[in-house]
């Protein structure tokens, strides 16, 4: 028995408006990598399915760069930790840790030799530091910013110069090694946002939030020119790339532009639009041979034309933030799978390709919390806007949806057929028909956590706080209250649902175990499974209804066979570093799983 991963479908950049987002490229070419909290991802540049996840930060990381020979990269964590893995092997162990500086490292430059690295950021005392790469010994002085640090960059080719940008409005220019101060660059009058050398090393460009990119020499660092004049655009630039050639460079703005430099005659010869949308600024780009990308503050990837400015060849979807729901549906013989997360934000995933994209229109203003689809093909959610929403899952269009007002925060959301829903607010049950509420519990003289209805649509499972579930009867339009209690070890419930057939109920307490009732046989208890270390919060059943599945706050996944408590899979670290915040299965042999990481992955499940 075993679960092996089958597919990952990577989460987007995290993007904070008006901070800078640091691309990094691949010296080989093929692949690309950026940071989302805890995690790195590594995709392939031409086919950015194939992604890779490094988890082993313990804090979110700001930035990650290869190593000039591409076996090793550097990333950089909230707490100034610098950490170089090996990219080689599956595991990418750990070749070195340091602590350069005090605080948050926001940028990372390799020497062309490989042997040195520069690391700056948000110092407590010192803003910058330079080492070597094998020892962690410091490599000479990069002092004289008086503030945050946000960009650093090594020439490439010798003899080796540093540039610098900070906040404090001026760029730093060091000589070495070893390294040390030889003049402040003052052209700009606000925060430099970005500084990186031509790969010929011969000149090096800064960008900052006055909305100027200068040009200087990469050997003496005096200044030569200004791209297009006084601006080169309508808002704060954040960041520039180089082309291999050294003869232009792509820059992106908050004006919702890219624009492409031929930097010899200081002229703008491309501009690419992004859009008239606050989440269409630029944030980020990366020039990797053929490709040019940028990074919209909405976290999408775009993948610019050089032919059409005014239309990426292609844009990458996702979740940037946490995910908190998922469901499947399958159609004509195509597997799909939905995932909300706590931006409100809802994406439907081709299951075999992993080729994505967002619901049209607007949608949730809050947190999605639950998602079902129901016997019409209708997505049902929940969110934290007190809404619940009936989504037709063929059109995708918000703008074609069915609303329906709660009167208090909704907390767990079960669908039956007959056009049944159920929802367990905050201190209420909600019956619904039709997309409309019929029947509505208040006043309860118990806690409400969590509820569940048959698949029959005959009867609806209400947990309490006190470790008791409750039976009612549906009855028309109402909740009939019968005398059956159920008591799951006077532990809280944290959630439950039926198998497909209807015959079991699972559920899931604090008590760290997963009950399975049969239903006809007046809900006995069949088998109790005791996997997690730590309260579970996650419970999904598997198409053959002989499994289920579990997951944890203990990061574990378990699955589970109805008629054996003693033969459980278990799975650690399934997202590392983030517990498993939904679960759903594709076939009884592949289960999915999301997480606050914003990724989603496939597992393929032996028995």
């Amino acid at each position: 028995m075993s679960m092996t991963q089958k597919s990952v479908f990577a989460c987007l950049p995290q993007t904070e408006r008006g901070v800078a987002k640091v691309i990094g490229g691949d010296p080989k070419g093929k692949n690309f990598l950026y940071t989302n909290g805890k995690c790195v991802i590594i995709r392939d540049i031409e086919n950015p399915a194939i992604a890779d996840i490094y988890t082993e930060h313990a804090l979110p990381v700001n930035v990650a760069k290869y190593a000039p020979s591409g076996f090793y990269i550097a990333s950089g964590d909230m707490s100034g930790k610098l950490r170089i893995w090996d990219t080689t092997q599956k595991e990418h162990n750990l070749k070195y840790e340091y602590t350069p500086i005090s605080c948050e490292i926001k940028d990372i430059a390799w020497s062309g030799d490989g042997k040195r690295i520069g690391i700056v950021g948000n110092g407590r005392q010192n803003f910058a530091s330079v080492i070597l790469w094998d020892t962690g010994s410091t490599v000479g002085n990069i002092s004289g910013h008086s503030k945050t640090v946000n960009s650093i960059d090594i020439k490439p080719t010798r003899p080796f110069r540093i540039v610098t940008g900070s906040d404090d409005t001026t760029g730093g220019f060091f000589e070495g090694p070893p390294f040390k101060f030889k003049c402040f660059l003052r052209e700009h009058n606000n925060f430099v946002n970005c500084v990186r050398f031509s790969p010929d090393g011969k000149v090096f460009a800064t960008a900052g939030a006055d909305r100027k990119i200068t040009i200087y020499d990469g050997l003496t660092g005096e200044f030569i020119s200004s791209l297009g004049g006084d601006f080169a655009h309508n808002g704060g630039v954040y960041a520039i790339s180089w082309s291999g050639d050294s003869n232009q460079l792509i820059s992106a703005s908050g004006d919702r532009t890219v624009k492409l430099w031929d930097v010899g005659a200081g002229k703008a010869v491309t501009t690419f639009n992004m859009g008239n949308e606050m989440t269409d600024q630029q944030l980020g780009c990366l020039w990797q041979d053929d490709y040019l990308l940028s990074i919209s503050l909405s976290g999408f990837i775009n993948y610019l034309d050089k032919n059409n400015p005014d239309r990426p060849q292609r844009v990458i979807k996702g979740h940037n933030k946490s995910i908190q729901c998922v469901t499947v549906h399958s159609s004509d013989g195509k597997q799909e799978i939905f995932s909300g997360s706590n931006d409100g934000r809802i994406n439907f995933w081709d299951a075999d390709t992993g080729e994505n994209d967002c619901f049209s229109g607007n949608g949730h203003t809050n947190q999605v919390n639950q998602m079902k689809v129901d016997e019409d093909a209708e997505l049902v959610t929940t969110s934290l806007d007190d809404t619940l929403r009936y989504t037709d899952i063929r059109k995708k269009d918000y703008r074609a949806c069915d609303i329906e007002k709660m009167e208090f925060q909704p907390k767990t959301l079960s669908v039956a057929p007959g056009k049944l829903a159920l929802v367990v607010s905050i201190g209420q049950i909600v019956l619904l028909k039709g997309k409309k509420k019929v029947f509505t519990l208040s006043n309860l003289d118990y806690e409400v956590e969590v509820g569940a209805l048959h698949p029959q649509g005959t009867t609806a499972a209400v947990a309490g706080a006190d470790g008791n579930i409750r039976l009612y009867s549906i009855q028309e339009d109402t909740l009939k209250k019968e005398d059956k209690i159920i008591n799951v070890q006077e532990k809280k419930i944290t959630n439950m649902a039926y198998s497909d057939d209807g015959v079991y109920l699972g559920v899931i307490d604090e008590g760290k175990a997963a009950s399975v009732f049969t239903v006809a046989d007046d809900y006995a208890l069949k088998n109790r499974f005791y996997g997690h270390h730590a309260k579970p919060v996650c419970i999904a059943w598997s198409p053959d209804n002989e499994h289920f599945a579990t997951s944890g706050m203990d990061m574990l996944v378990c699955v589970c066979t109805v008629a054996n408590s003693e033969r459980i899979i278990k799975l650690k670290d399934a997202h590392r570093m983030h517990h498993v915040s939904s679960l759903a299965w594709l076939d009884k042999q592949t289960l999915v799983t999301t997480s606050h990481d914003a990724c989603i992955k496939q597992w393929t499940v032996k028995y």
